[in-house]
């Protein structure tokens, strides 16, 4: 399999954008618009009693909200029409957010300090991430695995956080088969959390948490799907009506330790389930995807790289909002027992477990 080449350019406004790409093609078409500076000016304010960091991106009230299909900025350019991307076909695409939610450079928490960009996965405006062949997902692993390592060496990074958020009903407001980056300047407060239990964890018993949990799921009838090198289960204290983490068998911090097999493994897995998830409403699931990585300077000895995926949809026609006790109490009660949504998403895959 060819590798994959990165081209990086400058829009109009001055952003990078990365091409990723397996066959030759050239990206030296410019950026033809005349765009103001990029809007930045984010800020931090700390909750005293949550000890949690807020950030503040009142710039991003005119950010793109549902275009017409012929105004999609994530779209390859065309004579008449150029968007975000210059090319007029590409692979995979990472480019800075033109809407920030943090402002670019460095800085702490308080200056809403870090990096935002967007990942565009194919030139389809009407595909999905589930859509996508195996070798594609590949290139997009390379992407996140890139810009994670990159962003990581910069000394004000805390975090890198790798996601795609897919739907309306999720709160998309651009269609285009895309995802996100963020560099926090702040380690998030699940991770914080999961990173005491952890240490508890390690402190009590000597051992890993996270192995100690995918050992327990692996024995029993939550798992959905599994591979020679990963393992897709519902956990046992899932808070959405069907959400799957994705954990490789073997302890690596963050997606650039994957070895070039786990990530093709981790691709054929990947795809089944998100198709599984489509399948169990014989619709479009809307779905967040979170990558779950170590910290850039802490508790990396503690962390395990995995992928959580859930939709908020309950039932046909149903979704799950936050209500009272989830959204002021973060008290999350389910319509949906851990143990019934494996059965679904492993009747909905077939019975037929990838790799």
């Amino acid at each position: 399999m060819r590798q994959v080449s990165r081209t990086e350019i400058r829009l109009a406004d001055g952003r990078a954008l990365w091409y990723y790409d397996r066959a030759d093609a050239d990206r030296s078409a410019p950026d033809p618009r005349e765009l103001p500076a990029r809007s930045s000016g984010s800020q931090g304010r700390f909750d005293p009693l949550l000890r949690e960091w807020v950030t503040y991106a009142a710039h991003r009230q005119d950010r793109t909200f549902l275009p017409d299909r012929a105004a999609c900025p994530l779209c390859p350019s065309m004579p008449g029409r150029a968007g975000e991307i210059p090319s007029g076909d590409y692979e995979v695409v990472v480019f800075e957010n033109r809407f920030p939610s943090f402002s670019p450079g460095p800085g702490g928490p308080a200056d809403g300090a870090g990096h935002a960009e967007v990942v565009c996965f194919t030139p389809d405006h009407d595909a999905s991430f589930a859509a996508l062949t195996r070798e594609r997902v590949e290139t997009v692993m390379e992407a996140w695995a890139d810009r994670t390592a990159a962003l990581s060496a910069l000394p004000y990074v805390a975090q890198v956080f790798c996601f795609e958020n897919r739907g309306a009903e999720i709160g998309v407001t651009l269609p285009h088969p895309h995802g996100q980056i963020y560099a926090y300047p702040f380690v998030t407060p699940r991770t914080e959390r999961a990173l005491a239990s952890a240490r508890a964890h390690r402190d009590r018993t000597g051992r890993d948490l996270y192995a100690d949990v995918l050992a327990a799921e692996r024995l029993g009838e939550r798992v959905v799907a599994e591979t020679a090198h990963w393992t897709a289960f519902v956990p046992a204290a899932a808070r959405w009506p069907y959400e799957v983490h994705l954990y490789p068998h073997r302890s690596v911090p963050d997606i650039p330790a994957l070895t070039d097999v786990e990530r093709a493994d981790f691709a054929a897995l990947y795809l089944a389930v998100l198709g599984a998830f489509d399948a169990l409403f014989d619709a479009p699931a809307p779905y967040i995807a979170a990558w779950h990585q170590a910290p850039t300077r802490t508790g990396r000895d503690l962390a395990r790289l995995h992928l959580q995926v859930f939709t908020n949809r309950r039932a046909p026609g149903k979704l799950k909002y936050l209500a009272g006790s989830e959204a002021a109490m973060g008290a999350f009660v389910s319509d949906v027992l851990p143990e019934q949504a494996a059965h679904r998403l492993r009747a909905a895959l077939g019975a037929v477990r990838p790799g």
